[in-house]
């Protein structure tokens, strides 16, 4: 079978890639660009991408997987409808194809999804179970974001984004999961959504796949997730989270952190910050959920490798680390600096680029300060093309922060600023325009020119 996928260089179109690959299916595909780690990952697979959108160049597939990143215009949008070739949405295609007859544990909420599932699927691996899984990240322990697995278990990271132009419904209703986590519930996508509201009638309707004797872990502490809840649940439900009130309390126990529920447990984690100790526990008692003792998911935690873009170290030049990380909503840009800030001793240098629709539209530009007060230093990525004012949303750090209208003037400032003993986090969810490899390199020249 012949599978097109439209959009296929997302991280969750990339995923159905893998996994049809992985299936047996021919694979082809096209994207307006791509960029590491999903465009190596797919080379390797031997999945042929096409760049653009030429209508003339869609191949005649058997069936098109059709991402939500396309709507009505897009020229291999129309060229799929005119012909009448059989179409489908990415969860769609999921659903059939993978998840059925399979045990779905699934990860939603605002921030923590792919950290959670990545550390999910490790627990199930490490325990036997041979699990499959979809994540929009690339897990340590596998280096790809998707495979089927032979096991009975399957880890999906279950978002909220709409599944396709047809079909305006969160992708996250397709999958019907029997484990289900719910980390947290902000605004976002401001681009889908128009308020909370909205965001959380969609998770009321992912809560009503849920069977009744599966069971729904909920952040306790999330007024959101329990207004959200309330609308109908019927389903098990335990909470978890650092409050008195939660079935699963988590607080810190010197460099670890412990569990109570029914017999207390202490678990560390190879992950920075409280965000990731309940990452953690949630994965922990998911796992449970299925089979796998506490103790045994504990001790898993121990060999995770982590996951590309979360926190993740670039490179060193000039004694200045610089580090990735996908943080690009002010709850999780707060939370990433405080992580860094227990595992480094110097300067963080905050290096933002406002890109996901909700911060480009300045939905958040009220909260951008904040979020950005305990670094030493902040510079953000100011186009021209911004319609709201970076230098104004930012004026509470008065000389802490920098903006700069490009990339190239952007790198400038930071080399200009950092001294060595420095970390720069680098947070964006897109490619930022390699500014990694070009801030490494301007400051390796710099290190030169200075000695």
């Amino acid at each position: 079978m012949h599978v097109d996928i439209l959009g296929i260089c997302g991280t969750f179109m990339g995923g159905i890639a893998l996994l049809a690959r992985e299936r047996g299916h021919q694979v082809t595909g096209a994207d307006a660009a791509a960029y590491p780690p999903m465009s190596t990952m797919l080379a390797d697979a031997g999945v042929t991408v096409r760049e653009g959108w030429a209508a003339n160049a869609l191949p005649a597939a058997d069936q098109v997987v059709i991402g939500n990143a396309l709507s009505r215009g897009n020229p291999s949008v129309e060229a799929v409808l005119d012909s009448g070739m059989d179409y489908t949405s990415g969860a769609q295609w999921l659903a059939e194809r993978v998840l059925r007859d399979r045990w779905v544990l699934a990860v939603a909420g605002t921030h923590g999804k792919t950290t959670t599932a990545s550390l999910l699927v490790w627990i199930l691996e490490y325990a036997g179970y041979d699990p499959g899984y979809l994540i929009g990240g690339v897990p340590g322990n596998f280096g790809r974001s998707a495979r089927l697995g032979t096991g009975a278990f399957f880890v999906i990271e279950a978002d909220e984004y709409d599944t396709a132009f047809f079909d305006k419904r969160s992708k996250f209703v397709h999958f019907r999961p029997r484990t289900l986590v719910l980390n947290n519930l902000e605004y976002d996508h401001a681009d889908i959504f128009p308020d909370l509201a909205a965001i959380q009638r969609q998770f009321h309707h992912l809560v009503r796949t849920v069977p009744g004797n599966g069971l729904i872990l909920t952040n306790g502490d999330d007024d959101a997730l329990a207004e959200t809840l309330a609308l109908g649940c019927w389903s098990e439900t335990a909470r978890f989270g650092t409050g008195a009130g939660n079935d699963w309390r988590i607080e810190p126990d010197a460099d670890a952190w412990r569990l109570h529920g029914a017999k207390p447990v202490r678990y560390a984690t190879p992950l920075a910050g409280q965000h990731n100790a309940r990452n953690a526990a949630a994965a922990l008692l998911a796992a449970r959920h299925v089979g796998v003792p506490l103790t045994v998911g504990i001790e898993a935690l121990a060999g995770f490798r982590g996951v590309r873009r979360r926190l993740e170290v670039r490179g060193e030049a000039g004694g200045v680390r610089v580090i990735d990380d996908f943080a690009h909503h002010p709850t999780a840009i707060a939370a990433t600096i405080e992580a860094l800030r227990t595992r480094e001793s110097g300067r963080i240098l905050a290096v933002l680029e406002p890109r996901s629709n909700t911060m480009r539209q300045g939905i958040h530009q009220h909260r951008l300060a904040t979020s950005l007060d305990s670094a030493e230093a902040s510079f953000v990525l100011a186009p021209e093309d911004l319609p709201w004012d970076p230098d104004k949303a930012l004026a509470s750090l008065g000389r802490r922060a920098h903006t700069a209208a490009s990339v190239a003037e952007l790198v400038d400032r930071i080399v200009a600023h950092a001294r060595p003993g420095d970390t720069v986090l680098v947070m964006s969810n897109g490619g930022f325009d390699g500014i990694h490899e070009r801030l490494l390199a301007a400051l390796g020249d710099a290190a030169r020119g200075s000695a």
